[in-house]
């Protein structure tokens, strides 16, 4: 069995009974047989209903949906609620895509040997598709994971994270409410890690899509079987860089919010802050005063602003990164321990580039403060990691904004807004050991079709 606790105060929700090897392979057998089978594939205009009926359904369930994302999740509950209509506008994005994507036309009779032949493409389903999903966003990914399946016409079985399965089994039940046929999206709760990784591995898996840590993503990768595609989504340490010609009255609160939104676990949270120095004394007194003002505490409450951590052992690494970071001469404002899941908000002046806050992923409620004196310093400190995700400036010079626009090493640079900024239609990928694929429901959708090429002869 599985035990879903709420992340707050660790008490049960619910047990679930867990899939063992023998029920992955049923899975398995039932999608590939689907797909195998072309008289039983869904037609656009079936797969356009069943979207639009789910989509309904999850927006009469909206509050509910919030409550249970803040429950498993721990996700403040203003936030869930936004998180669920995030998911109920990716499900419709997913129909009205049906709409507007196809084939194009290979040119042909340009050469004497291409005459007579007209050549076109289709896009076709690529097969099954496994899914295996995070838990900071627990409906919303596992939205941009199944949604893109049914719109393609792919069976997907997913395998939602352990410690949040619930939204993602509601969402399969709500899908087959609206009409989808049984088999075309499973869902899979093995107790051990073992199982997901037999999952992702499996022939008859055609295309991986993956969201959770790069060790685990970047394995899975090395072991898929030859032919089988995949979209790896991992974290960063992204990178702010504060000009000194940025607005300090504008910026605290967009900073603010892409830092502690979701407590930080989220793989574009703003975490390492540039910031000139003639203004860093000023954005440290007012960012330290916004920071201090943030609500934390239980997330089903509307004016919580910060949450838990997911599980207290998050909580313990995140903490202990902290100290390890004033002991190597950080300056440290806010911080501390609410209960066993729950910090309050910390900003870390100066950590030292050799601490695990200023390399890694922190995933937790931690924002780190740098001064930079010139914008190629600040430029090649956000460029210096492995990681290479979504970052941004804060300027009102266009020269500046155009110029770090252009230098930063991220797949996405946001001016004048925080890291953290996404929309579910927008590209969103990692770049290096950032991740790998596009994601955002249309490319998932580009990601999940197979193009078939036609060349008739008269």
């Amino acid at each position: 069995m599985i035990d879903v606790v709420q992340a707050f105060d660790r008490q049960l929700i619910e047990q679930l009974p867990s899939d063992d090897a023998n029920a992955l392979e049923a899975k398995l057998a039932r999608a590939a047989a689907l797909h195998a089978d072309r008289r039983l594939w869904l037609k656009p205009f079936e797969r356009i209903a069943i979207l639009r009926r789910l989509a309904g359904l999850v927006e009469a369930e909206r509050q509910a949906f919030g409550g249970l994302i803040a429950r498993e999740g721990g996700k403040p509950l203003t936030d869930a609620l936004v998180e669920t209509d995030r998911a109920i506008d990716g499900i419709r994005n997913a129909a009205d895509m049906l709409r507007v994507r196809g084939g194009t036309e290979i040119p042909m009779e340009l050469t004497p040997g291409s005459s007579d032949r007209r050549a076109w493409t289709i896009q076709e389903p690529i097969g099954v598709v496994a899914a295996i999903s995070a838990f900071n966003h627990p409906f919303n990914l596992a939205v941009h994971q199944v949604a893109p399946a049914i719109a393609t016409g792919c069976p997907v079985i997913i395998k939602p994270a352990t410690a949040t399965p619930l939204c993602a089994r509601r969402l399969l039940q709500l899908a087959a409410e609206a009409g989808l046929p049984d088999g075309w999206a499973q869902l899979f709760l093995p107790a051990g890690s073992g199982l997901s990784q037999q999952l992702a591995t499996d022939t008859r898996v055609a295309f991986l899509s993956f969201i959770g840590s790069a060790r685990v993503g970047w394995q899975l990768r090395a072991s898929l079987p030859p032919g089988t595609r995949c979209a790896l989504e991992h974290g960063g340490v992204a990178p702010l860089i504060i000009d000194r010609s940025a607005d300090l009255e504008a910026l605290i609160e967009p900073v603010a919010k892409g830092g502690y939104y979701h407590a930080g676990q989220v793989c574009v949270s703003v975490q390492r802050i540039y910031v000139h120095e003639a203004l860093k004394h000023e954005f440290i007194e007012r960012f330290a005063d916004r920071v201090s003002e943030l609500r934390t505490g239980d997330p089903t409450l509307p004016e919580t602003e910060v949450g838990p951590l997911i599980h207290p052992r998050e909580a313990d690494r995140v903490a202990n990164w902290i100290a390890e970071a004033v002991e190597g001469g950080a300056r440290l404002i806010g911080g501390g321990r609410l209960r066993d899941t729950t910090l309050q908000p910390t900003i870390l002046v100066e950590p030292s580039p050799d601490t695990k806050v200023s390399r890694e992923e922190v995933f937790g409620p931690v924002t780190c403060v740098y001064g930079f004196d010139t914008l190629d310093d600040a430029i090649a400190r956000a460029n210096a990691l492995p990681v290479a995700f979504q970052s941004s400036i804060f300027t009102r010079d266009l020269d500046v904004a155009l110029d770090a626009a252009e230098r930063l090493d991220a797949s996405a640079v946001m001016i004048n807004d925080h890291t953290a900024f996404r929309t579910d239609w927008m590209p969103f990928a990692g770049r290096r050991a950032s991740g790998y694929g596009v994601g955002g429901i249309p490319f998932t959708m580009e990601e999940m079709s197979a193009e078939k090429m036609i060349v008739f002869r008269r």
